[in-house]
This record gives C-alpha cells, structure tokens and sequence, in this order.
C-alpha cells in the first residue's frame, strides 16, 4: 500500500515538472480566450489618439485585426495564443506606409540620375519603359519591390504603373497590404494603347479586386499635364460610380505651375478643384508647389497629400511647405517616390529626411519634430489613403500590421526618447519581424512569403536586357540615336 502511494507521488510530481510541449508554448500562457498570435512584451508604439507608449506591452491578434492592447501582464491574464512572438527588448510600431511609390520601376534603379523630372522623364524613362515594360518586368519589378518593403518595415504602399492587376496579384501572394492604382495617361502606354483600352482595363481591375482584404484598387490619372481635363473627368466618373481612390502627380515641379498658368489660367490645384475633380477620394502627390489658399483647398476638399522629400530633392522639384501642411492638420503621409528617382524604397530614410530638410530650409530647428515626422509615416499617412480607420495605429478593431524593430544595435544605445529614436537613429536593418493582416511575413529578418535569391537572380536578368535595349547606334553623322541614353554609365561589374 505504502509502495503504491509512493509510486503515485512520484508520478504525479513528475507530471508538474514535466516542461510543457512546443505545441503547449504556442498556444501561450494561461486559459484565456483563444487568439491566433500574441506579440509579446516590448515598448509599444501604438500611434492612436493620444500617442500612448506601452511599456512591457503586448498585441492580441485574431482573424487579422487586434483585438486587444496592453501591459504584457494583462494580456497574458486574459488570453492564449496559437503562436507568440517575444518582442521583450525591442519596439513595436505599427506598419510603415510608403504612400507613393512606382514599385516595379527597381529595374530601373541608377538607370538615370542626376536630372531634372523633364529630362529624366521624356529623355530616360518614357523611352526605356516603352521598350522594356512587360508583365513580366513588373511581375519580377514588383517582387523586387515587395521585398526591399518588407525587409524596411513597410506594410502598406501606394502605387501607380502600368498591368496593375498584376502587381495586385504579386502584392496578394506576397501578404502585402497595397493601394494600388493603374496608370492612365494621354499617350500609348506598355499596357493600354487608347485610352478607352486604359479605362476598360481600369474598370475591369477594380471590379475584380473590390472587397479584397489586402488591395484597395485605384484609377491613377499621370498628372494634370499628361490628362486632358475631359479625360480627368472620365476619371471622377469612374471614381464616382465605384468608390474607387484617385491617384494623382499634383504641383511637382514649378515648370508645371507654369505650363499650366499659361494653359488653363490657374496653377495645378486651383485647376483641379475649377473642374470638380478634387474630393476626399483623391490622393495628391508631391505637392511642392501649392499656393496658401490652395493648401487651404486641399485641406476643405479633404485631399490626401503625399510627401516625397528625397526624391523631390534628387530631382531638384523644390521642398513642399509641409510645416504649413502640418498647421492646418492635412491629411499628409510620406513616400519614396520610384526607385528610379530616390534610389531606395527605405521609410526610415524619408522620416529623418523629412524632419531635417524642413527644419533647415525653415532655419527653424522646431518645425517638424520627431513625432510629427513618424506621424506622417503611420498615421497621417494612413489619413492621407483614407485608411486611417483600418491602419496606422496599434488599436483594438484595426487592421494587425505590425512590425518589431530591435533597440540593442550600436546605433540604438543610448535610448533617452522613442520618438528621436526612431526617426533619427533607426535604419532599415533594425527591423526583426513583420507582420501583415495577422499573418507574420518576416521573421527575424527572413523572408517568408518571397524568394530573396530568386528576385535577385531575375533582376539581374532584366538588367542585361535593359543595357541591350538601350545600347546606343549611331547614325550617319556619328550622333547618338537613342536620344541621350549613351549619357548614362550603364557598365557591366
């Protein structure tokens, strides 16, 4: 009897001590209601009203939203996860939005610098996109994009180029939150000859991926002096009977105030709004050179309005008055701009960008703070997609794009202030993990949903092509017949 006794408690104290199963550890701690993921522990950056920082916090997510925020303790008390992913000693931030960018135009990064927009454009990138833009350029364009994104903590992007069904569908495959616009413009184009075929296309598009919980599809008019105002109003027209955003180059460079002045008799803005084409569907890029009452426009119409200092400052476009945006509260977000024309697609280098290059230009060290800056990057750049009740903050009901950022690097120690912190000592590469609609697509800095090496093979196949594509000839008195192209150092390693 005695013996038996003994043999029960030895078993049963075997049973207590017996580390749970790896199963057991991803399901989480406690009894609680069931999630599907737990980020767990970490100083949370939450971005909501009133820009709470959680120490020590974590993230209940389930079916792709949150559905709970707070101290690491709490939300173990109340809930158990499928999977947990320990964010103690980093940072969580909501997902970085690039709110403009033309994400398979990586093909043509370093193709063209060091140019003005007229040249660059009509003298470079027309020509090589004419002869070399496929499906399949910006399939693997696309991919190159997404992964560069990615890696950099983005989550949600705003694009405009051309076969945009087809960057939805690799954008999709990837678990990447985009909005995503097909170009239409007033010439012959890789995907549309007409602009009937262009707009048919564009129907087409939106119909299909309408409802779609990662792709938000949009119409993207190139700018007011590639459009015809009858064309910009076939646009409203569309925009109007399928609720679909408008994308839109506005006011990028003073020789299209200009050109406009003398062609319509009013600048960029004044023009759009003349001809009823501005509403709070509309997302206006650049923006550089807005007069005060058209800012005032803007903010009344609820435009949202993109930044895109670096690009704006390669190509010498001039520096947008964000301090006078940021006054009147516009919906203003930040962007890359185009591969081609920045030459990355890394948010963290336009949140420092953004919050130096005004303060210089202003010789006011106190415009644009850190946090406003971040701003710009998380939550007013969701406002400036008309998205800011689904993304751009770490809330309860909203979508669970998030992303954990390591603090132990050289260049994070010290840390006195999140906000200075983020904006002006973190890089890309402090990024760890990524997640999107719930769904964890990087993991400790591995790619899950994309082939890394296989997007770099491919890319560089592209590369070759382009170089052949654009060798210069020479005709009979010795000139360069691919209108300057020969100017570019396009090298082999």
């Amino acid at each position: 009897m005695k013996l038996t006794r003994f043999i029960i408690i030895i078993f049963l104290m075997a049973s207590l001590t017996t580390p749970p199963s790896a199963s057991a550890q991803r399901r989480g701690r406690g009894r609680g209601t069931s999630v599907d993921l737990i980020v767990r522990g970490g100083t949370v950056v939450t971005m909501d009203g009133d820009r709470s920082v959680i120490e020590d916090g974590s993230i209940a997510v389930k079916d792709g939203r949150i559905v709970a925020v707070g101290a690491r303790a709490e939300i173990d008390s109340k809930y158990a996860a499928h999977e947990t992913l320990d964010a103690r000693g980093k940072v969580v931030i909501p997902g970085l939005i690039n709110a403009h960018t033309h994400i398979p135009m990586t093909l043509f990064r370093g193709l063209a610098d060091d140019l003005d927009l007229n040249e660059w454009l009509t003298k470079y990138i027309f020509p090589a996109e004419a002869k070399n833009v496929t499906e399949e350029f910006v399939r693997v364009g696309t991919r190159l994009g997404l992964a560069e994104m990615i890696r950099g903590g983005t989550t949600t992007y705003c694009d405009m180029y051309y076969f945009e069904d087809a960057i939805a569908d690799e954008t999709s495959k990837a678990g990447v939150r985009g909005v995503l616009g097909e170009t239409v413009i007033d010439f012959p184009v890789p995907d549309n000859k007409t602009w009937a075929e262009a707009m048919a296309y564009t129907e087409k598009f939106i119909k299909k991926w309408k409802g779609n919980a990662l792709i938000v599809p949009a119409i993207a008019p190139h700018a007011p002096y590639t459009v015809s105002e009858e064309h910009l109003k076939d646009v409203r027209a569309l925009s109007d009977k399928t609720n679909a955003p408008i994308i839109i180059h506005v006011s990028e460079t003073r020789k299209e105030v200009d050109d406009l002045l003398k062609s319509k008799g009013a600048s960029p803005v004044d023009y759009l709004a003349r001809i009823g084409f501005l509403n709070n569907r509309v997302i206006a890029a650049h923006v550089v050179h807005p007069s005060p009452e058209e800012i005032t426009v803007l903010k009344r119409l609820g435009v949202g309005v993109v930044h895109n200092p670096q690009s704006n400052m390669k190509l010498a476009s001039g520096v947008a008055p964000v301090p006078r945006m940021l006054q009147l509260d516009l919906d203003l977000g930040l962007g890359t701009d185009g591969a081609a024309s920045n030459n990355d697609l890394s948010m963290w280098e336009e949140i420092d960008t953004t919050a130096k290059l005004h303060k210089v230009f202003a010789m006011d060290p106190k415009v644009v703070t850190a946090q406003q800056a971040f701003e710009m990057a998380t939550i007013r750049g969701a406002r400036a997609l008309h998205m800011e009740r689904e993304i751009g903050s770490i809330e309860k009901g909203k979508r669970a794009d998030l992303v954990i950022v390591d603090l132990d690097d050289l260049n994070q120690t010290p840390l006195y202030n999140i906000y200075s912190h983020l904006v002006y000592a973190t890089k890309a590469d402090d990024v760890r993990s990524v997640i999107i609609e719930g769904r964890v697509i990087m993991r400790d800095r591995r790619l899950l949903t994309l082939d890394e090496q296989d997007i770099k093979a491919r890319a560089r196949i592209f590369r070759e092509q382009i170089i052949k594509s654009l060798a210069p000839t020479t005709t009979q008195a010795g000139e360069n017949s691919t209108g300057g192209f020969a100017q570019s150092p396009l090298k082999r390693p």
